[in-house]
């Protein structure tokens, strides 16, 4: 159900799951949008899609899938938007759509894309995407056993979900052997580090390439570069993720072509084989090697922070974009781009990502969105009961996200906007699209 061709209705009832920096920016450009309804979301606790959409108080999970089920019959949901992939892993795809709500977002199957990564793994493999070479295993003494047999660095994944932070690129085999005990035998990202990968560490350019898939079209947004290290020079534990900008130059003409012919559509094909007929976001994040580019992983959502710059370049109607690859009709529709840069600065707090300190009252939005070109994108934050106040209610606080002629234009907006906005522990790197901005003009 859920799933037959149709067109895009002349207004759409919208509901928006998940609740940080990505959703407001989806949020954000939702309400652009002329086919728009009424906007609900389930994260309406986040100050800044409160203002924006009305609350959905209903859980959004499959033990309790029956409230949510009744919601959107009861406010005649066209479209439903899932932000994060935790919710897209337990199914929504499958049990929300009807044959009155489409679902923008995978089924449970084609979400493994991202929820398991051995499985993608295989995937990669029968459909000759070039990737790193890697074994899956499932006990810790039998992976330590093959890294004490490596000359060279690996890489150590969770087979899961474990929120962008079950990835260790280890410098050592020392490192190497400490992340197998901290995700299998330490258990830091519960059960989905019952199953490992250790891969060989490829070298080259990070980027990101997202694509709208409906099933059989393929429509490829803008590259981004993100960065993933709390701290300048890339040092640090992994985070969400720091900041990023879009486009990146290391991706030309020839790169994406590559990539979409090579990757997304050689992938898309592979799922449709073993009957997956792919609808939603498809995330490919690449090493650029000499050799040409690698997929590191894939993801079926939007990636965070990158959403927040790719819905600033995007100039088409968002609510018809995402019907129509829910609906299998993607060919149906345009969308252009906003040539300008965009560049996303992250303002977390002290303690991220292991221990973030909250609380603390936060000032300055205002003053920075009052810039022009900048917009300030609430990732955890939360209304003061008593006073009405902003304050920081995660590790991932606020997304500055400007738009400028070039990448170091933005960039210098994005850290001007940044300067204006205080609070107690902010922290932040300063080297947001530093190696790229120089003489990068926006494509």
């Amino acid at each position: 159900m859920g799933s037959r061709k149709r067109s895009v209705p002349d207004r759409v009832n919208v509901l928006l799951i998940g609740g940080g920096g990505r959703e407001h920016a989806l949020a954000w450009k939702l309400k652009q949008s002329k086919r728009l309804g009424t906007l609900w979301a389930t994260g309406t606790k986040n100050p800044g899609i409160a203002g924006l959409a009305r609350a959905c108080e209903e859980p959004a999970n499959k033990r309790e899938r029956f409230r949510l089920q009744q919601f959107c019959k009861k406010e005649q949901i066209g479209l439903v938007v899932v932000g994060p992939e935790d919710v897209l892993a337990e199914g929504i795809g499958d049990w929300l759509a009807t044959d009155e709500t489409v679902v923008f977002g995978p089924t449970l199957e084609g979400t493994r894309i991202e929820s398991d990564k051995a499985w993608a793994k295989k995937m990669m493999r029968a459909a000759s995407v070039a990737t790193a070479e890697g074994r899956v295993f499932r006990d810790a003494e039998g992976a330590k056993e093959y890294l004490l047999t490596r000359d060279e660095a690996q890489v150590v994944k969770a087979s899961g979900l474990a929120g962008g932070k079950g990835v260790f690129v280890a410098g050592s085999q020392e490192e190497a052997l400490a992340a197998v005990d901290t995700i299998m035998v330490e258990g830091a990202f519960g059960d989905a580090g019952n199953e490992i990968i250790i891969e060989e560490r490829i070298k080259g350019e990070e980027a990101s390439v997202f694509a709208l898939v409906d099933g059989r079209n393929i429509l490829v947004l803008d590259s981004c570069k993100d960065h993933k290290r709390l701290g300048d020079g890339d040092a640090g534990p992994n985070t969400g993720g720091m900041g990023a900008f879009c486009p990146t130059p290391a991706v030309d003409a020839k790169t994406l072509d590559t990539v979409q012919r090579e990757i997304i559509v050689a992938i898309v094909d592979a799922m449709r084989r073993d009957g997956i007929e792919y609808r939603g976001v498809l995330y490919a994040g690449l090493m650029l090697t000499p050799g040409g580019p690698k997929v590191l992983e894939f993801n079926a959502r939007f990636g965070d922070p990158e959403c927040q710059c790719l819905v600033h370049r995007i100039k088409g109607d968002l609510v018809e974009l995402l019907y129509a690859t829910a609906t299998g009709r993607l060919d149906t529709v345009d969308c252009d781009w906003d040539r300008r840069a965009v560049c996303c600065v992250v303002l977390a707090s002290r303690g991220y990502p292991e221990a973030p300190e909250k609380g603390a009252v936060i000032t300055g939005i205002e003053a920075a969105e009052a810039m022009g070109g900048v917009r300030v994108y609430h990732a955890g934050t939360r209304r003061g009961t008593n006073c009405g106040k902003i304050k920081v209610d995660g590790g991932r606080v606020l997304n500055v996200v400007a738009q400028g002629d070039s990448i170091e234009a933005a960039r210098d907006r994005a850290y001007a906007a940044c300067e204006l906005i205080e609070y107690e522990g902010k922290i932040l790197r300063t080297d947001i699209a530093e190696k790229a901005m120089k003489g990068a003009k926006a494509v």
